[in-house]
């Protein structure tokens, strides 16, 4: 039966990342339940991070609070108090019985490690691109919820500084970057360098340990004589490839090339689907 943790394919294996902390078709994303499930099996789970009025970061993808949760406005215009009071939204706009999560209570889920497995992981993606949106309030939230725990997370996003504000903060903190922001791969779709395109990603962010690939990215180089994968893998870098939304004919032929490509994680709405669809 799958589990939505990885497949292996010619000897190599892939990781199917939960995205969103959804492990099958139809999970309500962010769920404390999913996460911790998830590092018990050892799976790659991601989840977002948001900044709140407080100076601290809810786990939410939107920057509004109001298709996800039962709030309204701007997330950042938002005290902690109340977004904790609120509740999150299923796919199809009814309220659920879950709260929206801060940063700090992910951590304080995590803290005794209880039952985790060796592998699992959990990626924050950081949606604050914007220059000078973290200032000192959210570097030192950051610090002190991620530090006791920091094991148990990679770090992301696609701003390379905001990055590198936070992972200096906490200097045993795992880190990834995503290049293909600021209209990077629509540069390289145009002028097709994709030579130039690995180079600049790992100068922009050299701590990086793995790269986050718009999974279409990928398969443009491929088709185009350029294995984008590999050129990272020689600079010693892991490979995400994002985002398979569900499971259908046309997702999985997608994975299945990126299997081939030797990719070392895609990000999927629907682990346990993807996964007995590749079996």
């Amino acid at each position: 039966m799958a589990d939505g943790i990885a497949v292996v394919q010619n000897g190599h294996r892939t990781w199917l990342k939960w995205h969103r902390g959804r492990k099958q078709a139809g999970d309500l994303p962010f769920t404390g339940e999913r996460i911790l499930e998830g590092l018990r099996l050892g799976a790659s789970v991601e989840v977002d991070l948001v900044k709140h009025a407080d100076g601290g970061f809810a786990v939410l993808h939107d920057f509004s609070l109001d298709r996800d949760t039962t709030g309204h406005g701007l997330v950042a215009e938002t005290p902690a108090a109340v977004l904790r009071a609120l509740y999150l939204r299923d796919p199809t706009g009814v309220p659920t019985p879950h709260r929206p999560m801060l940063l700090e209570d992910l951590c304080a889920l995590l803290a005794d490690g209880a039952g985790f497995a060796p592998d699992g992981i959990v990626q924050l993606d950081l949606k604050e691109e914007a220059p000078g949106a973290l200032g000192p309030r959210e570097i030192a939230a950051f610090a002190a919820a991620v530090a006791p725990v920091a094991k148990y997370f990679i770090l992301s996003g696609g701003s390379a500084a905001n990055v590198a504000l936070l992972a200096d903060a906490v200097p045993s903190l795992a880190v990834g970057y995503d290049p293909c922001h600021d209209d990077a791969i629509h540069r390289v779709l145009a002028d097709r360098n994709f030579d130039a395109f690995v180079e600049q990603a790992l100068a922009a962010f050299p701590r990086a340990s793995m790269i986050y690939l718009e999974h279409r990215l990928v398969l443009f180089a491929a088709d185009n004589g350029f294995d984008m994968v590999a050129a990272f893998h020689r600079a010693n870098r892991t490979i995400d490839a994002y985002t398979l939304n569900r499971t259908d004919p046309g997702t999985v032929g997608t994975a299945r090339r990126l299997l081939d490509l030797k990719v070392d994680q895609i990000t999927t709405d629907d682990p346990v689907g993807l996964e007995a669809a590749l079996a």
